[in-house]
Formats: C-alpha cells, structure tokens, sequence
C-alpha cells in the first residue's frame, strides 16, 4: 500500500474513532443533564420539593464543568508528553466507568445521604474524563488532516455534542413510552447510563486500533521537544491566546446547555408540557445542532474559522433573544421553532472549533492548551448558564434569561474580534528551540 493510501486510511480511522468516541462521551455526559431535568430531584433530592430539587440537581450536573479543567491540564499533560492515543483510551474508559456507576447507583430512600454524595463522585469522575476527552479527539483529527481539510476533520469530534444528545434522549424517550412514569421513575432512568457499557466496548475497540499522529511524533522528538510541564509552556508562551479562545467559545457552551437541561425542565415544569414532547423537540434541536456543526466546519475550510465564528455567534445572539418569547407562547410549534433556531446558530459557532482552537496552540502542549480552552469556557457558560436562567426567571421572567444569554454572546464576539485567523496555519518543520516562544502558524 502506499504511503498517500496508508495517510487516507489513517485519517479515515481518525475521523471514525474521534466521532464515536465523543457521541459516546458525550452521550455519557448529557444523559446526566437529561436525567437531572427530569428525576434526579425526586429520586436523590426528594425532600427539598420539585423546585429546590431541580435546582440542586442542576448544580449537580454543573459539578463536572468545575472539575473539567482540571481533567484538562491532567490529561493533557500525558496526551503532550506521551501521546494522543493512549490518553483517549484512559478518557473514554474512566466516562464510561463512572456513567454505568451511576446507574447501579442506590436512591437516598435507600442509603439516605450517601446517594448524593456519591451521585456528586461519580459526576466529578465524569468531569475529569471529559476534560482530557474532546481536545484529544480533536488534536488527533486536526493533526491527522491536510492543510486545507482541517476544518472538515476537525468536525466529526464536533458531532458528539449533538449525535450524543440525540442518542441520550433516544433511550430516555424509549423508557419513558414503554413503561410507566413510576417504572421510569423507579428504574426506568437507569438504562440510559446502564446501556453505556455496550458503546464503551465499541468505543475502546476503535481507538485501541489507532496510530500515533506524525505531527506528534515530531514534536516530541528528542529532549527539547517535550515539556517538562506542558500547563507551564501554555502559561509562558500563548497566555493571550488562552484567554482569548476561552472567552471566544463560553456563549456556545452557555446555551448548548441552557438548551438541553433547563429548557427541558422549564418546559415540563413550569410550561407543564410532557417529558415525551419534551424529548422530542428537543432532539429535533439536536438534529439542527448537527447539520449546522457540518455546515460550521466545512464552511470554515473555504472562508476562514474567524469568519465563521463570528456569523455563528452573531446568530446566537439574535436567537438567544428570541426563545423564551417562542416558548412562552406554550405553543409546541413556538417551542420546536426556537431551540431548532437556536441549536442551528449554536451549531454554526461550534464546527469550526474542532480545527480552530488547535491550531492556536503549540504541539507542544496543544493537547493541554486546546483542552483548557475549552473547559474553561464550559466552566463559565456551561456550568452556570442552568444554575443562573432558574434564578433569574423566579425572579426577573423568562426575557432576563435572553439578555444573560446574548451577554455572553458579546463577550464572544468581543473575543474573535481580537483573535487571530488560524486556517493557514502551516504544517510543522521539527520541534521548536525551547528558549523561542512557538507561534500557532509554524506548529502543524
């Protein structure tokens, strides 16, 4: 074979083993949120009552984002020192661990306070895998790709968020319709994180089968091309950039996850509407996040990432202001004709950050950079945009959940505005000097 065919081939992996992988982490991830919209007030928090409970349930869900840098900089210190492919086996073994934790996990009827407790372990151990998950999946891809193709590649990592919701709301809407809402309640609620044993194994089967990226293997040739402290290099040499890409990416995350965990409990709380109805608008919101997040990433190929994001933003932006208006009607047309609207944008803003935030940093500790990144973004947007919309509707109505919204969008825009375009970032001629501070445009 040759070598053109073998780097087709394995791209092709790549590309197979960095969408299942994050649909799997993903759907690990967001089943959880899912979860907490709907019954993790009843079965973990049963005496705080249906609002209180939902509340801490959410904080709950937002526990992992707190600990995700964390995963990050951990992760990402092995992914940069001893490579890509090992790490994102340890990453996807330890989610799906901690997800079928979960669903063998006793109520506090059963053990009492230790239920939560341990829900709170096993959600910060969900934390730490994701952390180290995306940006590998997607440094690999990256790294993987042609010059002119990265946009494309870097978004099947993207799919995850979207392919992973769908697939979680897929299994809970199953549950929900073949038994009833005491079964569901009961132990219905568990077969989503149960069922997460058979995607580990599909998982870990792809990506035990792939290769190291020769853009790695180069940059870590010899002694000055791995870091000691790939976190310190990051801080040292791209501590604009950092910033930069974590403020650029916190309104994607802030309403990606207002749409799929408060949404879904505003809607069947307040608005009164069916967990079934719920689930499925909000997985035709999940089907617009993914055509959108192809759209986003191939578009970004041809017109640049900085451009794109700044389109997908702006678009957020002006949804985000437009949905609780729709959902307020209580028409589930209304409700259907926002969140696809808004997931759209959201998706738009999303695809090109596969290739986009790797290409800011180093390969030196581009694994570490892009994953913090990132993390800190959902820290920022997705951790406490769900806590922050509950307590604003109490007290303000559902049009202070708007403006907090398109907030964010700003300080995204704000952000891009003062980045740079990272498309022609050129492929990489050897490590660079330890003393010289690399540039995002000679590491790939």
């Amino acid at each position: 074979m040759s070598s053109s065919s073998q780097r087709k081939g394995q791209r092709a992996r790549v590309a197979v083993a960095s969408t299942i992988g994050t649909v799997i982490e993903f759907y690990d991830f967001t089943i959880f949120g899912t979860a907490a919209a709907l019954v993790f007030s009843k079965v973990f928090f049963p005496s705080l009552g249906a609002a209180a409970g939902t509340a801490v349930a959410l904080a709950t869900f937002g526990v992992a984002f707190v600990i995700r840098p964390f995963g990050a900089i951990f992760f990402g210190h092995f992914g940069d020192r001893i490579g890509r492919k090992n790490t994102l086996v340890i990453t996807l073994l330890l989610m799906g661990l901690a997800t079928v934790g979960i669903g063998l996990l006793p109520t506090a009827q059963t053990i009492g306070a230790w239920a939560p407790v341990l829900l709170v372990a096993l959600r910060v151990t969900q934390g730490l895998a994701m952390g180290g998950e995306w940006a590998g999946a997607s440094v690999m891809s990256t790294e993987s790709a042609p010059a002119d193709m990265r946009g494309k590649y870097g978004m099947y990592p993207q799919l995850g968020p979207a392919l992973g919701f769908i697939l979680s709301s897929t299994t809970f809407l199953l549950s929900s319709l073949t038994m009833s809402d005491q079964a569901f309640l009961d132990w219905g609620w568990r077969i989503p994180f149960l069922a997460s044993a058979i995607l580990i194994v599909v998982g870990l089967g792809v990506r035990i089968a792939l290769e190291e990226t020769e853009t790695f293997q180069k940059a870590t040739s010899g002694s000055s091309g791995v870091r000691k402290f790939p976190v310190v290099s990051l801080f040292r040499d791209q501590s604009r950039e950092l910033v930069l890409a974590s403020a650029s990416t916190v309104a994607v995350f802030g309403l990606f996850y207002l749409a799929i965990t408060y949404v879904t409990s505003y809607g069947t709380q307040t608005l009164g509407l069916s967990k079934v109805h719920m689930l499925l608008i909000g997985m035709a919101g999940g089907v617009s996040l993914a055509v959108f997040t192809i759209v986003g990433g191939l578009w970004s190929d041809k017109v640049g990432r900085k451009r794109v994001l700044l389109i997908g933003n702006a678009a957020c932006l002006v949804f985000a202001l437009l949905l609780f208006p729709l959902i307020d009607t209580r028409e589930p047309a209304a409700l259907v004709l926002g969140l696809v609207l808004l997931q759209g944008a959201i998706g738009l803003a999303y695809g090109p950050l596969g290739a986009y935030l790797p290409e800011l940093f180093a390969a030196q500790y581009r694994y570490t950079g892009a994953g913090l990144a990132y993390n800190i973004a959902t820290v920022v947007g997705g951790a406490l945009t769900p806590i922050i919309a509950s307590q604003l509707i109490i007290e303000f109505g559902s049009p202070a959940v708007g403006y907090y919204s398109a907030g964010l969008c700003v300080i995204s825009l704000i952000a891009l505005s003062l980045s740079k375009e990272t498309r022609l970032a050129q492929n990489i001629r050897g490590p660079a000097p330890v003393a010289s501070a690399p540039t995002s445009l000679n590491n790939f």
